[in-house]
């Protein structure tokens, strides 16, 4: 069975996806530890992130460095956080997260009731960053609604 990721990716259920590529695709987390918090996923389904080939693994941290610098522009926070976790779900995911502390890393202080207008502007605040960035290729279309 497919992955709730790749079912995202492959529009059967709703995301809101900020960057698409190739190999991989960034989304906002719908239960972020901070506001901003997103995610960096292959397009392929591998759970662990050691059984990535090199070059994807180097583009996800690419792409995510990528996403942290927007965030950096977009929300006052100290930091951007990179966490690799995988429990939650059995597809890598890198987690991009603006934070002011160690706990914005917790797993358990994060928010599973932000309305989903909410997330919309989160989303929409990271593709226009990420255009003004110059990567408007890899944006997803900034005047569609969320997927």
């Amino acid at each position: 069975m497919a992955s709730i990721f790749t079912r995202i990716m492959d529009g059967d259920i709703p995301g809101r996806l900020v960057w698409e590529d190739d190999l991989c695709v960034s989304m906002v987390d719908i239960r972020p530890l901070h506001e901003g918090h997103s995610l960096v996923i292959p397009r392929q389904e591998v759970d662990q992130w050691t059984d990535l080939s090199g070059p994807t693994a180097a583009h996800l941290m690419t792409v995510a460095h990528q996403i942290g610098r927007a965030q950096r522009q977009i929300f006052s926070c100290e930091r951007i956080g990179l966490l690799i976790a995988g429990f939650e779900v059995p597809h890598t995911h890198l987690h991009v997260v603006p934070m002011d502390h160690m706990g914005h890393l917790d797993f358990r202080n994060a928010n599973g009731s932000v309305p989903a207008e909410e997330l919309d502007r989160v989303a929409d605040r990271l593709r226009r960053q990420l255009a003004d960035d110059g990567h408007g290729a890899a944006v997803v279309s900034i005047d569609s609604p969320s997927t």
